[in-house]
C-alpha cells in the first residue's frame, strides 16, 4: 500500500482552532467483515486491532467527567469488538447520545443477529453505509452481494422501527463516490435514494450523508497506483470554500484510536498526525480527564481540503 502522508503534510490549509468538546468518536478496531476499496481505515477480516476494555472504561470516565454529549462509534465494524454492547449500555446510562457507524452486512453474519434489536433497545442512532442505490456500483466498491445483504439489513432495521416517522429511531445512510469525484448535491441525491429505495424495496430512512473520499490509506493508495493522486488533490483544492471552515467536525470532536490515543479527527488518526500537530508524546484519553482543549490549534494537512471542497464533507454529511 502506498503511504500518502508525505504528499499531504506540507499544506496551505487555513489554520483552525477547537471549540468546546462535544463529541467523542471512538474507533473500536479495524476488524471488519468487508474490505472496501474506499476505506480510509484499511479495515478488513484479517485485521486484529481491537480496543481493550481498559481503554473503553477510560473513555466512559472521560464522558462522565467532561459531560460529553455524543459518542460516535466507528471501526472496522464496531460491533465486532467484544465490549461493544457494554460500552453502548453504559454510555446510554450516562445519558450520552450514541451513534453507530454500521456496516449493514454485519447483521447478516452468523453470531451478529443481536445487532439490530440491541441498537433499537438502546435507541442508538444508526449511520449505515450504502454508497449507492444501484446494485452494480455498491458491489464494485464493497464486494459481490453486498448490496443485497445491505438491503436485507435495512429492511430488518425498518421492521424494528428505524426510519419510521415518530419512532425516534434514527436511520441515516452514507454515500461515497465510487471514484475520484466529489459527491453530488446531497439534497438532490437524498431525494433519489428515497425514491429508488422506497419504490424498489420499501425502505425508509431519515437522512443521507454524502461524504467525499479521502486521499489516504486504501483509497489514497489506489489513486497513487493509477497516477490520479495529483489530479484528485487539484480537484479538492480548487473546490475549497472558506464558508465550510466553521462547520468542520474537528472543531468540537476528538477521535480516539483502538489503543486510546487521541487525534483531531479520524483521518488524522489514520495518518498518525498527533493531536494539535504537537511533536510531544501522543495524547491519551487519560491525559484529557483534567485538560480543556478549547481554543487549541487543530493539526491540518492537504487531506483537510476533502472536508471543505464543494458542499463540504464531514461525518454528518455535507456542510453547506
Amino acid at each position: 500500500m502506498h503511504d500518502t502522508l508525505q504528499r499531504l503534510i506540507e499544506s496551505e490549509f487555513p489554520a483552525i482552532q477547537r471549540r468546546r468538546l462535544n463529541t467523542l468518536q471512538m474507533n473500536l478496531g479495524y476488524l471488519c467483515n468487508l474490505a472496501c476499496i474506499h476505506c480510509h481505515v484499511a479495515a478488513g477480516p484479517k485485521r486484529t486491532e481491537l480496543m481493550s476494555r481498559e481503554t473503553i472504561d477510560a473513555a466512559l470516565e472521560l464522558m462522565e467527567r467532561r459531560r460529553i454529549a455524543t459518542l460516535d462509534l466507528t471501526g472496522g465494524s464496531p460491533e465486532m469488538n467484544p465490549d461493544f454492547r457494554a460500552l453502548v449500555s453504559e454510555a446510554r446510562r450516562l445519558g450520552v447520545h450514541v451513534m453507530d457507524r454500521l456496516n449493514p452486512t454485519i447483521m447478516n453474519e452468523p453470531g451478529y443477529e443481536w445487532v439490530g434489536p440491541f441498537l433499537a433497545e438502546h435507541r442508538v442512532e444508526v449511520v449505515a453505509s450504502l454508497p449507492c442505490y444501484q446494485e452494480d456500483n455498491v458491489d464494485a466498491q464493497r464486494g459481490f452481494g453486498v448490496f443485497r445483504r445491505s438491503i436485507d439489513a435495512l429492511r430488518t432495521l425498518n421492521g424494528l422501527g428505524y426510519g419510521a416517522l415518530g419512532s425516534g429511531l434514527v436511520l441515516n445512510l452514507v454515500y461515497n463516490p465510487v471514484g475520484s469525484a466529489l459527491p453530488p448535491d446531497q439534497a438532490a441525491l437524498e431525494a433519489d435514494y428515497r425514491r429508488h429505495l422506497g419504490d424498489a424495496f420499501g425502505i425508509s430512512f431519515n437522512h443521507l450523508f454524502a461524504l467525499a473520499n479521502m486521499p489516504i490509506k486504501r483509497f489514497g493508495s489506489m489513486l497513487v497506483s493509477k497516477g490520479r493522486f495529483d489530479e484528485y488533490m487539484t480537484l479538492l483544492k480548487s473546490s475549497h470554500r472558506d464558508a465550510n471552515l466553521d462547520s468542520v467536525m474537528c472543531r468540537d470532536l476528538i477521535s480516539v484510536d483502538w489503543q486510546g490515543y487521541v487525534y483531531d479527527c479520524d483521518f488524522n488518526q489514520m495518518l498518525g498526525i498527533p493531536l494539535g500537530g504537537s511533536p510531544r508524546p501522543r495524547t491519551h484519553l487519560r491525559d484529557l480527564l483534567d485538560q480543556d482543549l478549547e481554543g487549541r490549534p487543530i493539526a491540518v494537512a492537504d487531506h483537510c481540503f476533502g472536508c471543505t471542497a464543494g458542499q463540504g464533507s464531514s461525518c454528518g454529511g455535507a456542510l453547506s
